[in-house]
């Protein structure tokens, strides 16, 4: 018997203006099974959008982007009615984003640990969806 929730996909938007990254983490995510990528976006502002547009249940944020930073559009987007969950994913794992991440967002994941932290905190964040698992 399946676990609660098993068959639940959770539908994630990545934002990072790093394009390399982003083609990056949505190619990781879109092989778990739980996990269906809906959308990117390179900019804060679109991400704002997209969010509104999409209904994500995830927002994989990045914070240093030109124009708009991503802990500015996580305040934005966990406004919303009915926000998404938003997990920071920076490069820049300093005490001053954490602390700031730790106020708006739902969760902090540094870039270079994303392989192996990324999954759990998912995972944590929507038991049962079987996000671990590779899809064959």
């Amino acid at each position: 018997m399946a676990a609660p929730g098993a068959d639940r996909i959770v539908r994630v938007l990545v934002v990072d203006d790093n394009q390399w990254f982003r083609e990056w983490e949505s190619k990781f995510l879109a092989e778990r099974a739980g996990i269906c990528v809906v959308g990117t976006a390179g900019c804060a502002s679109d991400g704002i959008q997209m969010a509104r547009d999409l209904h994500p249940d995830l927002v994989l944020m990045d914070v240093a982007m030109r124009g708009m930073n991503g802990l500015e559009a996580t305040l934005r987007i966990k406004a919303e009615a009915a926000s998404p969950q938003v997990v920071i994913v920076t490069l820049h794992d300093l005490p001053q984003y954490r602390t700031a991440a730790a106020a708006c967002a739902d969760g902090f994941v540094p870039k270079t640990q994303a392989v192996w932290a990324l999954m759990p905190l998912i995972d944590k964040l929507f038991p049962g969806t079987g996000a671990f698992q590779v899809r064959a």
